[in-house]
């Protein structure tokens, strides 16, 4: 299961395939293959080796995706990290994943001159500026490539079980959980994948949302697998998408809510440019049944949901059963199995809302270095995702509520906790609670409610400056701030975020009035 013979396979078979498209660069799969093997041998040359962290801070490029596939044959881990982070989510993720060489855009290298002296493990010659002009303290990417050779670098010595990739789920001021997939894991995300949404060798693939998230493999490993034809997007424009598919017949997309929201309602936006898709599908967050209804009435036989966790578990809607269980997230797919738990550890019948738990291939073997976090999130072999949910009857199941009152915005998870940490520490702040709220843009965007400290005051705005300054990455600003005399609480003192919900979109309902 070793990933990393993929390209070459193709390279090898179908060396003029047209295996990436990355705006003027249309590349085959020899091409590509020549490019990566640059990529991999400099980096062995750098004295990079197998179990090495190779941690990026770039936005999609051809670069990252050329890393991804160098990571892949030389044993190199590669740590992806969200270009939104600010400094200091960035220096605690590199500092956790032990990094070993750092590959970000210029413009980062100001971000990382502040803080490379609290990361020592890093030699000086490894950190590397993808572009830009040469810049004291960093190499260029271009002086890595050409240490390397386009020969086939030597053999890793893989097995199934060795990691190729660390996704972290969270990450900035609170402590960060990184997922390991293995080899084999990410072998069965293209395997697998490929049957589920019924990809070929033919396929095109188009990926417009950011690269290094976990969504961005549901595409990117079948592509890998079948040597398919994959094209990505620099940022996501809903107009360009559309020209897109329309131009290169794209036939298979992945997109987060407010993506599938912005091409619905696109000027440019029509079923006949979309004719040539045959997969559409929504992920890393709930999609409103309005534009799932929308969907079908315009792309029939199209649409997918897939809902999982980057952690291993998932259940796929798939196209045949849209129709007729639109409000649901479908089933497990085959070699999975799903259980839903009281808070008893017992299952409970169809109907009852409960735990949301399952067990199968994909699984992580664990976060980085916190076997503790770990045993709490699988239990005697079964994953419990923290979501609440149901099963109709026919076992299909129906999410109820969020893991761990998470935020998802534009497809990222946003973690209320890691913002809550930030705003307590203002000094007229006593308690904090945060929780999202219905965004057309972003699908939710985080709120703050504070109650102050007795005979405090702060303005409202100075407040969301104040938190927004603070936290560690642009995807946990808060949109606004609601101060409260006290928090709504159960009978066991927790604070009830969703009455605060309540309580916030009515204010604003009578501020508009």
């Amino acid at each position: 299961m070793n990933i990393g013979t993929l390209l070459p396979r193709y390279a090898r078979f179908r060396p003029d395939h047209l295996a990436l498209v990355f705006e003027d660069h249309r590349l085959t799969s020899r091409q590509l293959n020549a490019r990566v093997n640059r990529l991999a041998n400099g980096l062995l040359a750098a004295g990079l080796g197998k179990g090495d962290k190779l941690a990026t801070v770039l936005p999609n490029c051809l670069e990252l995706l050329e890393t991804y596939c160098a990571a892949a044959k030389t044993g190199v881990v590669v740590v992806p990290m969200s270009p939104l982070l600010q400094e200091s989510g960035l220096a605690s993720l590199l500092a956790n994943c032990d990094a070993a060489m750092v590959v970000a855009a210029s413009a980062f290298a100001d971000t990382l001159d502040r803080i490379r002296g609290k990361l020592p493990g890093i030699r000086g010659d490894r950190w590397v500026l993808t572009d830009g002009l040469p810049r004291s303290g960093f190499r260029g990417w271009a002086d890595l490539v050409a240490a390397g050779s386009e020969r086939e670098p030597p053999d890793a010595g893989l097995t199934d079980s060795d990691p190729y990739n660390i996704i972290y789920s969270s990450g900035t001021t609170g402590e960060p959980k990184g997922i390991v997939h293995t080899h084999y894991v990410r072998a069965l995300y293209g395997q697998m994948g490929a049957a589920w949404f019924r990809m070929t060798p033919e396929s095109v693939l188009l990926h417009a949302g950011s690269l290094v998230f976990n969504g961005a493999f549901i595409t990117l490993m079948p592509w890998l697998v079948l040597g398919c034809t994959y094209i990505v997007h620099r940022a996501f424009h809903a107009e360009a998408v559309i020209e897109e598919i329309e131009r290169s017949r794209v036939t298979h997309i992945v997109m987060v809510p407010s993506q599938i929201v912005a091409v619905l309602g696109s000027p440019a936006f029509s079923p006949k440019r979309l004719a040539s898709l045959e997969m559409l599908q929504t992920v890393g967050a709930p999609l409103h049944l309005e534009y799932k209804q929308r969907l079908l009435e315009a792309l029939p036989g199209r649409f997918y949901e897939l809902y999982g966790l980057t952690e291993g578990f998932v259940t796929i809607l798939d196209k045949t059963d849209a129709p007729r269980k639109l409000a649901s997230v479908g089933v497990p797919p085959a070699f999975y199995e799903m259980r839903i738990l009281d808070p008893d550890g017992h299952d409970v019948p169809p109907g009852q809302v409960g735990e949301i738990c399952g067990r199968g291939p994909l699984m992580m073997p664990g976060y980085y270095k916190r076997p503790d976090l770990t045993a709490s999130a699988i239990v005697d072999g079964w994953l419990h995702s923290g979501d609440l949910g149901y099963v109709d009857e026919d076992g299909y199941l129906y999410l109820v509520d969020r893991k761990k009152d998470m935020i998802i915005s534009g497809g990222v998870n946003v973690y209320p906790r890691d913002i809550e940490e930030v705003v307590v520490k203002h000094p007229a702040v006593r308690e904090a609670a945060v929780f999202g709220v219905a965004d057309t843009k972003w699908g939710e965007t985080p709120v703050a409610a504070v109650v102050l400290r007795e005979k405090a005051a702060v303005a409202q705005r100075e407040l969301v400056e104040w938190i927004n300054v603070r936290v560690g990455a642009k995807f946990q600003r808060v949109s606004d701030v609601m101060i409260c005399d006290d928090f709504p609480r159960n009978v066991a003192g927790k604070t009830l975020k969703r009455v605060l919900a309540v309580d916030y979109a009515s204010r604003r309902e009578r501020a508009a009035r």
